[in-house]
């Protein structure tokens, strides 16, 4: 962020040195053998459970749990990874308490659910410890698929393709693979370059090659990929960041919030990045309140996360804003902004209080700011794509776009959620049918 570190009031090392590794060490640390069996043992191992039907992967849950409880781990990952073959960094990731552990029976019971996505972890990290790839390729199919988008659907479509028998080539405009694995979630939630190792991992399955520094538009044209390869799939995300629509927006010390996570995600020394000592962080999502609990981690010294509806409207989950408040993150709701106060570079930021209805109610607040992070949202990109719904691809059935050949799934891919376990599922899913189709199956 070379933009920050000539402006008053935002600067780096604000901590000291051994701060860092312990504010960004692993949010859940793996469970030790006797603990994950302890943790197995409180599973009922429920008929049609609630949990397998939350997940959206279809991971036959209490399998794999009894399969830990037994002493089978390995088995356990490979049921999980069967279906999720991302499911090592889900089990990092996926707000659980939103969805498998949110039904489960202990949880309605006792409000202690079973540990779900700890022990996905915790089987997955012993199988990929060992550098077991639990799958292998069917005989070649003689077919060629293309993938844009290196992140968690490109990533899981091209598997599944790759273990069919398909030969797949993903194409992807950044230095290294993984999407949002890589660059887009907090630094505390994945340590130790887990992204980086679970790609390597996933292509033992051979038949994967990846095109770095190659994105739609630069470098790769959808309808020469169209043209060169038997079946498209994209998975390119939302490549623009919406604005906040103000006059000052420009102003020094206002900055997208995807991208100071990615700058943190990539950063060898975390005292290098600059953070400011006053810092407001506009939304009320999952990148937001990675934005909020990281600035305050790094030694910003007030951290306000304001949203322009209620607590119960935010996409980030309960747990993600209680972990914002633990850390001192300062949560505003029914707030919008309405003007940037500064000289070059910011030093206020106001908002309007409104009703539930985001009407205004003329009641304003300001907040001091020296650094301010967007997080309202992102946006397709991309020339001569295939009919859009909204602000995403339109797709049916299994990821099938209006273009002949082409399929979509993952954040830009309209109807799912963004979530990496969503991506997942409609990248394999979307793979089994175009394989499906090629085969003339």
């Amino acid at each position: 962020m070379p933009e920050t570190k000539l402006t008053p009031g935002i600067a780096a090392g604000r901590l000291e040195p051994g701060s860092y590794s312990e504010n960004f060490a692993d949010l859940h640390p793996r469970l030790e053998d006797h603990e994950a069996l302890v943790a197995a043992d409180r599973c009922y191992f429920c008929h049609d459970a609630p949990c397998t039907t939350a997940c959206p992967t279809d991971i036959d849950i209490p399998l794999f749990i009894r399969q830990i409880a037994t002493g089978t781990p390995d088995a356990a990952a490979k049921t999980i990874l069967s279906q999720n073959i991302l499911g090592g960094m889900c089990a990092r990731v996926c707000p659980t308490e939103t969805l498998c552990e949110e039904v489960c029976v202990r949880e309605t019971a006792e409000g202690k659910p079973v540990l779900i996505g700890q022990l996905q972890r915790y089987a997955t990290d012993t199988l990929m410890d060992k550098g077991v790839h639990p799958f292998t390729r069917a005989a070649s199919t003689g077919k060629n698929v293309a993938i844009v988008g290196a992140g968690p659907a490109g990533l899981a479509c091209a598997h599944r393709l790759a273990m069919l028998g398909n030969d797949v080539t993903i194409f992807d405009g950044r230095a290294k693979a993984g999407g949002l694995n890589e660059f887009g979630i907090a630094a505390y939630k994945s340590v130790d370059g887990f992204a980086e190792r679970e790609v390597a991992w996933l292509l033992q399955i051979g038949g994967i090659t990846i095109e770095t520094g190659k994105s739609l538009g630069d470098g790769v044209s959808l309808a020469q990929l169209q043209s060169d390869y038997d079946a498209v799939f994209l998975g390119i995300g939302l490549g623009g960041v919406n604005a906040l629509g103000l006059e000052g927006e420009d102003k020094d010390g206002i900055l997208d919030a995807v991208e100071f996570v990615a700058d943190l995600r990539q950063a060898r020394d975390l005292s290098s990045i600059p953070i400011g000592r006053d810092v407001v962080v506009i939304g009320g999502g999952m990148t937001a309140v990675d934005a909020a609990v990281q600035s305050k981690l790094l030694g910003a010294l007030n951290v306000s996360l304001v949203y322009r509806r209620g607590l119960e409207r935010m996409n980030a989950s309960k747990f993600e804003q209680d972990l914002a408040t633990s850390k001192g993150v300062r949560i505003i709701t029914n707030a919008s902004p309405k003007a940037v106060h500064g000289n070059g570079a910011v030093r206020e930021i106001e908002f309007e209080y409104t009703d539930d209805d985001l009407n205004p109610t003329g009641q304003t607040i300001r907040l001091a700011a020296d650094q301010v992070f967007k997080a309202i949202g992102q946006t397709l990109e991309g020339d001569d794509l295939p009919d859009v719904d909204g602000n995403k691809i339109a797709v049916t059935d299994a990821g099938r776009t209006s273009m002949s050949g082409v399929w979509a799934g993952g954040d830009c891919a309209a109807g799912g959620d963004d979530l990496t376990v969503t991506a997942v599922a409609e990248g394999r899913d979307a793979a089994d049918d175009i394989h499906a189709q090629l085969s003339g199956a």
